[in-house]
């Protein structure tokens, strides 16, 4: 019987970095650009609002990809271990 262990990828500190730093550059540039916009006050609240939102609803999102990501591994793991279970237990030449 093969032991199949799941490689776990794991993000190095610079992958880390560069995500966090394109995070703030892109909020950067959009709120000066909502800033610096010629309209209304009320126009430019509206614009920061629907960008918060919008990122909320992106980490959320990325939360639930992981999520259910990570429940189908488990999910997975634990059909193996039954698989496996039955497998060690199974007597080919055991009469019926």
């Amino acid at each position: 019987m093969s032991e199949t262990t799941p490689v776990r990828q794991q993000n190095t500190a610079a992958y880390f970095g560069q995500a966090v730093a394109s995070f703030g550059v892109a909020m950067a540039a959009v709120t000066l650009g909502i800033y610096y916009l010629d309209a209304d006050a009320w126009v430019r609240a509206f614009l920061a609002i629907g960008i918060l939102y919008l990122v909320t609803s992106c980490f959320t999102l990325a939360k639930v990809v992981r999520d259910k990501q990570e429940a189908g591994q488990l999910v997975s793991r634990v059909d193996q271990a039954r698989l496996e279970k039955i497998l060690a237990e199974h007597d080919p030449f055991q009469k019926l």
